[in-house]
Parts: C-alpha cells; structure tokens; sequence
C-alpha cells in the first residue's frame, strides 16, 4: 500500500460516500480498523539478510580471485626454468645426449677392432691375432653397455618430460577452474549487489527496515482555523526529528482537501498549497506527488521550518478543509520510516468577501486512522536528493505505508466533513 501519494483519491473517495463514512467513524472512534489482506512480501528477503548475503557473495568472490591468483602463480612456475621438474629434464636430456654420444663412440671402436682383426696378415702370430680378437670382444662389449645405457637414458628423458608436462597440465587445469570459479563467483556477486541495491531504492519492501516513527513529527502553526475564498494565508509546517541519530533524508508531505457545506462535492481544483524553504523566498506549488523538498541531512534532535502558503480561488463556495502534514526519513543504509499518524489541521471556507473577524488556528482533527501495531511496507523506489517539485518527477515515491486496513480508514479523515455539515454553519 502506498498512502501517502493515494492520499488524494482515498479521501476524494470518502467523502463522496457518506454511508461509508457514518458507518466508519464508530470504528475509528472505538478501535482498530478490520484487517486487511496483505500482499505477500513475507518472502522477500529483508536488508539486513541481503546486505548478509551480499557480504557472503563478496568474500566467496575475494576467494576466488586469490585462488586464481594462485593457480596462475603455480602455472607461471610450473613454466619457469627453475622448477625442479623442469630441471630434472633438461638433466635428463643432458644424460641422454651425453649417452647418445658414448654408444656413438662405442660403436666406432667395434669397427675400428674389426678393422684390425680384418687387416691382419696371414704371417700374423697367434699372440697378435688373440690379441686383436681381444679388443674386438672388449669394444662390443663397451658397444652393448653403451646401447643399454643410451636406452635408459631415454627412458629417463621421456620420464622426465612426462612429469613436467603432466605438472603443467594440472596447474593449467587448476587455473582454467579458477577463472571459472572466479567468474561465477562475480556473477553471484553482482546478482547480489545488485538485489541489494534495488532493496535499498525500494526502501525495504519487506516491511522491517521502514517503520513506524512517532517521533518524527510533523506541526503546523498560524494555519487560521477559517479562511476566506478569494484570499491567500501564511503559515509554517515544522518537521523535528526527535530521535538519538541523524536522519540522512527527511521528505516533509502536504496535502490540502476541500469540499463544499454539503461535503459531497469536491472544490480541490479552487484550494492551492504553496510551499517555500527558509533559504529561497520562491513559493513553490505543492506537486500531485505531495512531497516537499528533502531536508538533508536533519541531525538528532534538530527541526526544519517549512513556509506554507494556503490560496483559495474566489469562485470557492462556502465549505470545510482538511491540510494533512507528515514527515517520512530516508537513510543511506537503506532504513526508512516515518511518522504513522497523517496529522489533519481542518479548517472553514467562508464564502469570499466574509468577514469572520479574529479567529483561532487550526488545530489537528479528533479523528485519525489508528496505526498502532501495524507493520510498515514501502513503495518501489527510494527518493533522490533535491527538488521534487522543481523536478517534476513523475517515478513513485516512497513514503511509510501502513496496513491496507488503515488505507481505507484513511478516507474517514473526512469524517469532520459531515461532523461540520450538521454541527454547524458559516459566511
């Protein structure tokens, strides 16, 4: 529910249908409002789990960019000439060349014994020829042990080669799967902050980080309790924050009804509210959107004066008023809330050129929606810095809501309306 901006049609609704309204005044007057169904945010995380669970996503996310950081240091090492594998098998091949080139010389001193067991004479004594033959078995022995040696030599390369390569791999491997961890981990991060973000913008949807705050209050002075059409009256709205904490935005609300005596008929188009800060003497018409501008910030204990102009057109007939003033507060960490009682100074309309003579101010009607116990909900997105008036700007506009219930009993603030029709008359 949103009953700061719907403010307009609930009481425009109200007071076209005075059976409702007689039937409702008993309920205000006696207790609560029936309640209402509700819409079905009981699901909807609240802030303080998603800033929990954003925090979560963030360190998950940390983690993974260090183990990422970490697989790639264990790659680049894995690559690096210094790292024990690889030196073992440029070792490796070093005994492998080193092999290759003793069986090469092997091999040549078998055929080198060859030869000379070949170029033997025949007048070659037995000692020479056994002699010769000796070498020759010698030589394809050193042949043999070469080969094998050679062999085991390869062995050991394709060994070494194997385990180098199989580290390079895993550590590839693990790098692969980091990125991977680290880019779904920045997905969910994101998701989050960005969840987060827009619960903040709605102003806690849920329902547990607007609340109800009856000591930001909201008064009006020097509002005449009569005024006559055709003439423009001055007064001051007053918006305290009476907590222990700073409130980082406060978005003062206005709204002005009228009807007729017979308080059927609607006369909003001929009563106009202006408003001005005490820092520009520019008046400024109160927007469809009800909202002045943010008083930012409004430290613990302070108050902001708010200049407040009433007009009404001289063609208004003779009839009753209503101004309602409330305060809603907005805080960077997404905490929201508002004074739940929508204060409504009633006032007379004499017919123009009346003259009611001294009169007292206005003072808050007897009748207001009953809000205690009633949990707090908020519209769909939170309110920027700066003029709304000025700016025009037609996005919806957070405020405190209260129970559907009370959305209702709302209209019965025009009670009064009737209360005047029978109770009394004017100019």
């Amino acid at each position: 529910m949103k009953i700061r901006p719907i403010l307009a049609t609930a009481v425009a609704a109200a007071v076209t249908m005075p059976a409702l309204l007689l039937s409702v005044t008993p309920a205000f007057a006696d207790g609560k409002p029936a309640a209402q169904t509700q819409d079905k945010t009981q699901d909807k995380p609240s802030i303080a789990e998603l800033e929990k669970a954003a925090a979560a996503a963030k360190a998950a996310y940390d983690d993974a960019v260090e183990a990422e950081s970490a697989a790639k240091a264990a790659l680049e090492a894995t690559l690096s000439d210094t790292n024990p594998l690889t030196v073992a098998a440029k070792a490796a091949e070093a005994a492998a060349a080193d092999a290759a080139a003793a069986k090469v010389d092997a091999d040549q001193a078998v055929i080198d014994a060859q030869a000379v067991v070949d170029a033997l004479p025949e007048t070659a004594t037995e000692e020479e020829k056994a002699a010769a033959a000796t070498k020759l078995t010698e030589a394809q022995a050193d042949a043999e042990t070469a080969k094998e040696t050679k062999a085991a030599a390869d062995a050991a390369v394709v060994e070494a080669l194997d385990a180098r390569d199989d580290e390079r791999v895993a550590a590839a491997r693990k790098l692969d799967q980091a990125q991977k961890a680290t880019k779904a981990a920045l997905a969910d991060k994101t998701a989050a902050d960005e969840a987060l973000a827009k619960a903040k913008e709605e102003g806690g949807e849920d329902g547990e980080d607007c609340v109800p705050e009856a000591r930001l209050t909201t008064v009006v002075t020097g509002l005449p309790s009569t005024v006559v059409a055709g003439t423009k009256v001055d007064f001051n709205l007053r918006v305290t924050n009476g907590t222990d904490k700073t409130m980082d935005e406060v978005l003062p609300f206005a709204y002005v009804h009228a009807t007729d005596r017979s308080g059927l008929k609607s006369i909003d188009d001929l009563v106009h509210l202006q408003w001005s800060s005490a820092s520009s003497s520019k008046w400024k018409t109160v927007d469809n959107k009800h909202y002045m501008d943010a008083i930012s910030p409004l430290k613990a204990g302070a108050h902001a004066d708010i200049k407040m102009r009433l007009k009404i057109d001289a063609s208004a007939p003779a009839g009753n008023g209503v101004t309602f003033v409330a305060g809603d507060y907005f805080n960077d960490n997404g905490t929201c809330g508002g004074n739940p009682d929508l204060e409504g100074y009633e006032f007379l309309i004499a017919a123009a050129g009346s003259k009611p003579g001294k009169v007292d101010d206005a003072k808050p009607g007897t009748t207001k929606p009953n809000t205690s116990d009633v949990k707090t909900q908020s519209s769909t997105s939170r309110p920027v810095s700066g003029s709304l008036a000025a700016t025009g700007s037609s996005s919806a506009m957070p405020q405190l809501a209260l129970a559907s219930g009370t959305a209702v009993a709302i209209g019965a603030g025009a009670v009064f309306l009737v209360r005047r029709r029978k109770a009394g008359t004017h100019a």
